[in-house]
């Protein structure tokens, strides 16, 4: 029953997820605010919802491991989405095709698992019950959101003015009401998730911190997958990549409320496992700066050897945490 219940409750999340994503992507489009920005930084947030309610929920709960599984997860299971957005991106292997503006958010990336990294090895308070990260994460969240806005403005946005046209038959106030909807849809359902992933890792013996991971950061991350493959089938696969590596940098801020949330010492009470993740993420993200570098010329069939291999990581890493359950 309390597998049945979970599954009814992520498709809730994600069918929600995915139309949040939708309006918020419409939204931007009314405002006028530039598409690349916006996949990095205003679609990835609502796209995150799902992790932000989910973690919130599991922090106030004493949730300690779901929590901090849900972010990771997430992060690992958006970087795995790239193999399936290079799969249906043609011909053309994806990281060469990506601009290169598209190494910031990568290089952020680094620098947040860095963060976690270190905060899990040694993230006791600072200021209350609160850690070093907490400032930490918000100011590199700022500064990654400021200087990929001022990157955009120096640079040509010939596929975003291509794409700029995508909801003019809707009306603003249609956007923003479908936006709150569908966006109260996910509150109500992620909030369950983490009480009945607990139960679950109960259930099964998996352990909280591998149903985190596994189990909850991949539900939460479905909607990208929506979004990414629907921005693919328009040829947007620039706003696809930003969705998911700003969907990243938005969990890791994610992580720092979620801390701030928890009346006790966060990541001294996380599950050791948790910098398995880490590793395993920071490899990921290794090997995406490579294939944007190399920039292969060819397929080795479906997918190009990068994520191909990014593919096989993913895996990897997934039996790697089942063996620290």
């Amino acid at each position: 029953m309390t597998l049945l219940a979970f599954l009814g409750v992520a498709l809730l999340v994600v069918l929600a997820g995915s139309r949040v994503a939708f309006y918020g992507d419409a939204l931007a489009e009314k405002r006028g605010w530039g598409r690349t920005w916006v996949g990095l930084i205003l679609v990835a947030a609502t796209t995150s919802l799902p992790e932000l309610i989910t973690g919130s929920s599991a922090a106030i709960q004493g949730l300690v491991d779901i929590a901090v599984g849900d972010v990771l997860g997430s992060t690992l299971f958006n970087l795995f989405i790239l193999s399936l957005l290079d799969a249906v991106s043609g011909r053309v292997p994806l990281l060469g095709r990506l601009h290169p503006g598209h190494a910031l958010a990568v290089g952020f990336g680094l620098l947040f698992l860095a963060l976690q990294g270190a905060a899990l090895w040694w993230g006791g308070p600072l200021l209350g019950h609160v850690s070093w990260y907490v400032p930490a994460a918000f100011f590199l969240y700022l500064l990654a959101a400021r200087l990929t806005f001022l990157y955009e403005k120096r640079r040509s946005l010939g596929q975003e003015e291509r794409l700029a046209r995508l909801y003019e038959h809707l009306e603003e106030a249609q956007v923003v009401r479908g936006y709150l909807l569908w966006g109260g849809l996910v509150v109500a359902g992620a909030s369950f998730l983490p009480s009945l992933a607990e139960r679950l890792a109960e259930e099964t013996g998996l352990g909280a911190g591998f149903v985190g991971t596994a189990f909850v950061g991949a539900v939460t991350s479905l909607p990208e997958v929506v979004v990414t493959l629907s921005a693919a089938r328009l040829g947007a696969f620039d706003l696809a990549a930003g969705n998911l590596l700003g969907s990243n940098l938005f969990n890791a801020l994610i992580l720092a409320w979620d801390e701030a949330l928890y009346p006790g010492a966060f990541f001294l009470e996380a599950h050791s496992s948790h910098l398995a993740a880490v590793l395993v993420a920071l490899a990921m993200y290794g090997l995406v700066l490579v294939g944007m570098s190399y920039q292969a010329a060819r397929k080795l069939a479906v997918l190009s050897w990068d994520t191909f291999f990014l593919l096989a990581l993913y895996l990897l890493g997934l039996l790697w945490l089942y063996a620290l359950r």
